[in-house]
């Protein structure tokens, strides 16, 4: 199959979420089953260091509205897989991804320039994988604009992945006048719904869980588009995210101080525990196990319930605490001030550093995820592969890939609970603690049966591949 997967963010060119992972690995893994496989993506500001290494593919003209602008097509092979970079200064040549009020045009010109890029190749694919908000209207542009065109364009089918509905593209009524025709696809409460429109345009819907796919035909977690997803329920598909066994490995990571797998993981993962401790200058003397939290910092995520919580345990030197990540100031806020007032237990820095991230992985007893809502998840499915038991809240993606200790037959990877509840949480956490210091043998086995868990990339190309077929032969 011929397949143009469009996306707003890719690793390790752009990433702001779990999207960008899944843009770099899903293709390449698609690429490994024979099929070709081409990725299309901005040429934001943080790439643009990277020009020299790209061939200018062609340029053409985007009319919006009553403007045209300009854009040029840039080709890179990186990892065995051909990216196209989406480039016009004035929309992408700016330090973030998304967050600007012209958010709405800029997204519509790259949804509009993924046809310019077809019609200047000349490559009509058997699919069109869109993502999320940020190309959610190519169904639609594809259906109302382009199929009349060519014959090369009527055989395309489309389908949409929803990574996270809570972001929608949703932008003032007014925003319509640059898409050349008014359709009731696109409106929402009435309001322009980039990920609307996409639900109702696609052939076919997936999430990147089963649990997430249910959960989103309910009111709680359809953030007002369960009614949209109801209708399309009968096309709307779960497919779990796999994980980038080459890039998340500790028995191949060049950033840890010592490789190590199930087999070896007690030396391994002490190593790295002491060497990092001793690193941040966190307590080394005393026995406590090592929490990370790793992950982008918003509401989603559970962080108002770790604020209650989190405080408990450091006051009575119960762990050493490591918070990776950046978002919402409050957030950023709160682990700074846990640093300042405990040091020897606390390190936290903001952003996102593959480095460092996989150092703490490796040295990791434990990590929290308590998630709100969450669609899957992959820094967890990081943390098992690592022997760094999980703490999340039974929910979307992260109850599917998280079975709870179970203390009469030992089986799990982690340790689970089900309300969005403080009280609930710290319970959780001290099963883990208890079990931590008073039952090495469970708890040994726990790291081994969580390494032991197969997240395989190939095992999810292959559903999205059957997925795929589906829709080309309905």
């Amino acid at each position: 199959m011929n397949i143009l997967f469009c996306s707003g963010e890719v690793y390790p060119f752009s990433k702001t979420g779990g999207l960008a992972d899944v843009a770099a690995s899903l293709p390449k893994a698609l690429k490994g089953l024979g099929h070709d496989v081409k990725v299309i993506t901005p040429l934001y500001q943080q790439i643009k260091s990277r020009e020299s290494e790209m061939t200018l593919k062609g340029t053409s003209k985007i009319r919006l509205g009553d403007v045209e602008k300009p854009v040029s097509f840039y080709e890179l092979n990186y990892e065995n897989v051909q990216y196209i970079f989406v480039d016009n200064d004035d929309f992408f040549n700016r330090p973030k991804l998304y967050g600007y009020e012209d958010d709405a045009v800029r997204f519509t010109f790259f949804n509009f320039s993924i046809f310019e890029y077809i019609k200047l190749s000349n490559e009509y694919p058997d699919i069109i994988h869109v993502n999320d908000w940020q190309t959610g209207m190519i169904p639609f542009f594809l259906d109302t604009r382009y199929r009349s065109q060519n014959a090369g364009f009527q055989k395309i089918k489309s389908l949409l992945s929803i990574h996270n509905l809570e972001k929608q593209g949703s932008y003032p009524i007014e925003t319509e006048k640059i898409f050349g025709n008014k359709n009731f696809t696109y409106i929402h409460m009435d309001r322009v719904n980039f990920l609307k429109c996409g639900i109702m345009r696609a052939n076919a819907i997936n999430t990147v869980s089963e649990s997430y796919r249910n959960e989103i035909l309910t009111r709680f977690y359809g953030f007002t588009l369960d009614g949209p997803l109801k209708s399309r329920q009968y096309d709307l598909y779960g497919i779990l995210n796999g994980l980038d066994q080459d890039l998340y490995n500790p028995s191949l990571s060049k950033y840890i101080v010592r490789n190590y797998d199930e087999n070896n993981f007690i030396e391994g993962k002490n190593t790295n525990k002491e060497f990092l401790l001793r690193t941040l200058s966190l307590d080394s003397i005393n026995d406590m196990p090592l929490v990370s939290f790793i992950t982008r910092f918003a509401r989603q995520k559970g962080i108002d319930i770790m604020m209650t919580s989190l405080e408990d345990y450091l006051k009575q030197g119960k762990i050493n605490f490591i918070a990776l990540g950046s978002g919402d100031a409050l957030y950023e806020s709160f682990f700074t001030q846990m640093q300042t007032k405990y040091p020897t237990h606390v390190f936290y820095q903001s952003g996102f550093d593959i480095e460092l991230s996989q150092k703490v992985y490796a040295a990791s007893d434990l990590f929290m995820l308590p998630s709100l809502f969450e669609p899957c998840g992959l820094n967890h499915m990081i943390a098992m592969k690592y022997g760094a038991l999980p703490i999340v809240r039974e929910t979307g993606g992260l109850k599917d890939t998280v079975t709870p200790y179970n203390k009469f037959t030992g089986v799990g990877v982690g340790f689970a609970f089900k309300n969005y509840d403080a009280t609930e949480f710290k319970e959780a956490i001290d099963q883990a603690l208890d079990i931590y210091h008073h039952d090495k043998e469970a708890w040994n086995n726990l790291i081994h049966q969580a390494m032991h868990v197969n997240h395989s990339l190939s095992k999810m190309a292959k559903q999205y591949e059957d997925l795929y077929q589906k829709i080309l032969n309905p």
